[in-house]
């Protein structure tokens, strides 16, 4: 008895990343998992460095292949350089919000889906069908990945989680189990 609960709770806390067909379908599937553990678009620290932090951009679009990084500099400044071609503009978040304005040609207005050192993943404000998801990676992370690699990446904070929680329940069971033992005994 005691051998099929404890089978049970390790199946019932098998972490995997089911198969979808595109990065969005991932990122809907990963970030309600992970987006508790997200920074918040106004804690601007997260994001933005003196000097620049490099945001590498990420997509599943077979014929992007450009080298892309966003930089969302103090004062407002932002920068995009496409295979070292910059392109100036500038971006505000919103009070009050989670939603950041990125002005770079065209105002874009997006909400904040999931932020960390790591990863940075702003999503389209409304309802789109092509681009839903605007994806970021820190570039020393994301320089030589594909975006399959990247959702998987992504997908390992939510194990590591997963984990922690499993460590911990894992104790507090054997714990219990002890303590019953303890007093039968």
């Amino acid at each position: 008895m005691l051998n099929q609960f404890i089978q049970e709770l390790r199946e019932s806390f098998d972490v995997s990343l089911p198969e979808r067909n595109s990065m969005s379908e991932y990122l809907d599937t990963i970030i309600p998992l992970i987006r508790a553990s997200s920074e918040d678009i106004n804690e601007i620290v997260n994001y933005s460095s003196e000097g620049g932090k490099p945001w590498m951009e990420v997509r599943d679009d077979v014929s992007f292949n450009s080298v892309v990084l966003h930089f969302f500099n103090k004062n407002g400044e932002y920068l995009r350089s496409t295979n070292g071609d910059i392109f100036k503009g500038k971006w505000r978040t919103l009070p009050d919000s989670n939603k950041i304005i990125i002005d770079a040609g065209a105002s874009e207005l997006f909400e904040l889906a999931y932020l960390d050192r790591n990863f940075f993943i702003l999503k389209k404000h409304g309802n789109h069908s092509h681009r839903k998801y605007f994806c970021m990676g820190s570039e020393r992370l994301v320089r030589n990945i594909e975006w399959k690699d990247y959702v998987e990446l992504l997908f390992s904070n939510y194990e590591s989680n997963v984990s922690k929680f499993k460590i911990t329940l894992t104790l507090v069971v054997l714990a219990i189990i002890g303590l019953i033992l303890f007093t039968i005994l």
